[in-house]
């Protein structure tokens, strides 16, 4: 009983959070909305007894949303200052899904506690001579390998065009040309003048 009021309390949440990170106008808020929909996602794989992946999604997935905010302040050109003054309107907000991933983590913890039955069912999905890491890897590696290599391929490719994104040329920008600082005479670019004493240039 348990274990299916956390379940569902978490699928809503994930949910919920993740149709706020396309609708929120405001990226900052589509930010902290999706942290919350990873986390939510971390409970749902822990209640599947497969920790290896929460914590791959926490660790690897919620510390990556600095660089996806880095990337959204490049390509947007947020205003920091302006981001600084509403600080306090990002406040509440945060403290929200602060308070919300609080409650999830004491119902986890609590729940683990009140029923040992369900907390050792779902910690055991794998054979017993395996661990969740080892299975996990026997899988990748071996009858997957291809379409794993294929998902690296594909997460080079968005991550050359996002670079590609990022420094695209703008008119207006004066660019370094190195090519053209190391070619150049000498000659053409130095004058040397006679200054008279009390005379500027």
């Amino acid at each position: 009983m348990i274990e299916a009021l956390v379940f569902y309390m978490f699928a809503f949440i994930t949910v919920a959070s993740g149709v706020m990170v396309i609708s929120a106008r405001n990226p900052v808020h589509s930010v902290l909305f999706l942290i919350l929909t990873f986390f939510n996602s971390a409970g749902l794989f822990v209640l599947l007894g497969a920790e290896f992946l929460a914590m791959i999604l926490v660790i690897v997935y919620v510390g990556a949303v600095a660089v996806l905010f880095l990337f959204v302040v490049m390509m947007l050109d947020i205003n920091f200052v302006e981001l600084r003054q509403g600080f306090l309107q990002y406040l509440p907000l945060g403290g929200v899904i602060g308070l919300v991933l609080l409650i999830e983590i004491v119902v986890a913890l609590g729940g683990m506690n009140i029923d040992a039955e369900a907390a050792a069912g779902g910690a055991a999905p794998t054979p017993a001579n395996l661990t969740n890491t080892e299975a996990l890897g026997q899988l990748i590696y071996t009858h997957y390998i291809y379409l794993f290599q294929a998902a690296g391929l594909i997460l080079l490719v968005a991550m050359i065009g996002a670079i590609v994104l990022t420094h695209r040329r703008r008119p207006g920008v004066r660019r370094q040309r190195i090519f053209d600082q190391v070619t150049r005479d000498p000659k053409e670019c130095i004058e040397l003048r006679k200054i008279e004493p009390g005379k500027g240039i």
